[in-house]
């Protein structure tokens, strides 16, 4: 059974309690500005999460945060200047869950261990994935189009916006628990990848919701489920797994998430400083709303040991979805 991703960080919220900021030099942190590297270029997920979160911390805290945009590599590029950094707080990590728990997954020689060189702080929100056909597709419904796949084997392709994505993990496991054999096809992002949808080029796409979503509400592409056991607030119209009528996918819960880090080390109240405001900014129905507007669903108020957590269960997932799906890539 897949571990429920809002299980994982609704676990400790009954408990949840701050730690205090008892550490010599917690009194005047940050007494500088705060580098948030970004491991994708502007515009997106985890660039737009960030800005959202400095903007808000600015407005509040009248802090100085600075997003650098590391981007290469599928991420490992950010990723691993922020694991070199010296972890004194003044540098950290917004990252979305791919470069931490897929591409570890997929690509060998990865020059850092996002368990051990990173120190998580907060879950800030995620974005669903949808399962997308062309408009005119003859099903209307998950149930009607997996009949039709596993009818006729090898004769759907599948879009995916990059081999060893989320998004491909996502389709090759989706596809091997139904049993349907499709043709994978793999391009250089969502564009793309929706465009041919839309006019019936490719017959399927399991895509993240900041790219999705619009081409679904602009009528370019039909939705027919979202990939959680229960239906997205940002799409209530849309089925759940659970829905679908499928029970060996009922529990499937997969989203694109973005979360604070620092490297290894880094002290406790640093910790303790950002976890405390961004659980206070996830509690503001005017920042839920803000996220909301990029297609962005809040995460709860939580503990930094349940994003460990949660990035711990995610890597095992798609490991094991890589291993039964022979997905072995090169470093880029």
């Amino acid at each position: 059974m897949l571990v429920s991703r809002r299980a994982v960080m609704a676990g400790l919220a009954g408990t949840f309690t701050l730690a205090t900021a008892g550490s010599a030099g917690a009194e005047d942190y940050p007494n500088g500005p705060v580098r948030i590297v970004v491991p994708f270029p502007p515009g997106n997920f985890s660039d737009v999460v960030g800005r959202l979160l400095t903007d808000e911390m600015k407005q509040r805290h009248n802090a100085t945060l600075v997003v650098d945009n590391r981007a290469g590599a599928t991420g490992a590029i950010g990723i691993q200047a922020v694991t070199r950094s010296q972890p004194d707080g003044y540098t950290l990590l917004l990252s979305s869950n791919s470069p931490l728990t897929v591409n570890p997954a997929v690509r060998k020689n990865i020059p850092f261990d996002v368990l051990t060189d990173l120190v998580p702080i907060a879950l800030i929100g995620w974005t669903g994935f949808l399962i997308v056909v062309p408009p005119d597709f003859p099903a209307n419904t998950l149930a009607e189009a997996v009949a039709l796949m596993r009818a006729s084997p090898d004769k759907y392709v599948a879009a995916n916006p990059g081999a060893g994505t989320a998004g491909h993990l996502l389709t090759e496991m989706i596809s091997r628990t139904i049993g349907a054999r499709l043709v994978h096809t793999s391009y250089r992002g969502s564009g793309q990848a929706l465009m041919d949808v839309s006019q019936g080029r490719v017959q399927i796409m399991i895509d993240a919701m900041t790219s999705s979503l619009s081409q679904v509400r602009g009528g370019n592409v039909k939705a027919l489920a979202v990939t959680a056991p229960q239906r997205s607030p940002l799409i209530p119209e849309v089925p759940s797994m659970k829905e679908a009528g499928i029970p060996e996918l009922a529990d499937i819960d997969v989203v694109s998430w973005a979360g604070l880090l620092a490297p290894a080390k880094t002290p406790p109240h640093v910790i303790s400083y950002w976890s405390e405001r961004i659980n206070a900014l996830l509690s503001e129905p005017a920042f839920v709303q803000r996220l909301a507007a990029i297609n962005v669903e809040a995460a709860p108020p939580g503990k930094p040991e349940q994003l460990h957590q949660l990035m711990e269960k995610d890597l095992a997932r798609w490991s094991k979805v890589a291993k039964e799906a022979n997905i072995a890539l090169g470093a880029e």
